[in-house]
């Protein structure tokens, strides 16, 4: 079974949304540590609240980024973590941490990259005005938003539409796709060839790749498998 560190700093819905996944067996995971920069997130409390080990400390009380990332790979150490899930974990890592657990540490991140990086990239698709918006899920490298995409989800941008609307669309998606990908990871289904991370088969049928988001089409590739 696949030890996973989730690292978090804010409400935690793709946190909550793998757990769920995970208790209900569709996961061969179990979440190992939950780690934090802001103590008071709620996705502190939901980890908790589930018996989930926790490590939540302020980078401000660190002297560097270097520092505090250590620190968490200290902590992710005994704990005998395995890969690490990004879930709204709003800081960089340091280079340090990406070289420990390289080509073990996934992310998702609301555009269909690699469009639209950064921190706001759902609200700067809307803004620029694009028809489809969407998710992406990816191994993290060193440059931001970088890495190789495991699935992407699209979903359409509406004229009405503000930042809100459209992200709650793509939330919806991110809540499936996310968990699908680490149960594609944990089952070793995953190979990175240079950019392309090709997906092996499964024992189960996929599921079709057009699925609804907030009672609108998406299209999922690659397609959901049952249960996701």
């Amino acid at each position: 079974m696949l030890r996973i560190a989730v690292l978090v700093s804010g409400k935690g819905s793709n946190f909550k949304a793998i757990l769920e996944h995970i208790t209900a067996g569709r996961i061969n995971a179990e979440v190992a540590l939950l780690l934090s920069n802001v103590p008071a997130a709620p996705a502190v409390a939901i980890a908790r609240e589930a018996g989930i080990p926790v490590w939540a400390k302020s980078h401000k009380d660190f002297p560097s980024r270097a520092a505090f990332d250590e620190a968490m790979l200290d902590a992710m150490r005994e704990s005998g973590v395995d890969a690490v899930i990004l879930a709204g974990y709003m800081r960089l890592l340091s280079p340090g941490f990406i070289r420990a657990y390289r080509g073990k540490i996934l992310n998702i991140h609301p555009s269909l990259l690699p469009a639209f990086s950064g921190v706001s990239g759902g609200a700067d698709a809307r803004d620029y005005g694009v028809k489809l918006a969407g998710c992406t899920v990816h191994f993290v490298v060193e440059d931001l938003d970088a890495g190789p995409v495991i699935i992407q989800a699209a979903v359409p941008v509406r004229d009405q539409d503000d930042t809100p609307t459209l992200m709650r669309r793509i939330h919806s998606l991110e809540h499936r796709v996310y968990p699908q990908a680490i149960a594609w990871f944990a089952e070793n289904r995953l190979v990175a060839e240079g950019r392309v991370v090709r997906l092996l088969p499964g024992v189960d049928e996929p599921a079709v790749a057009a699925v609804i988001a907030d009672g609108l089409p998406a299209l999922v590739h690659p397609p959901l498998e049952r249960g996701f």
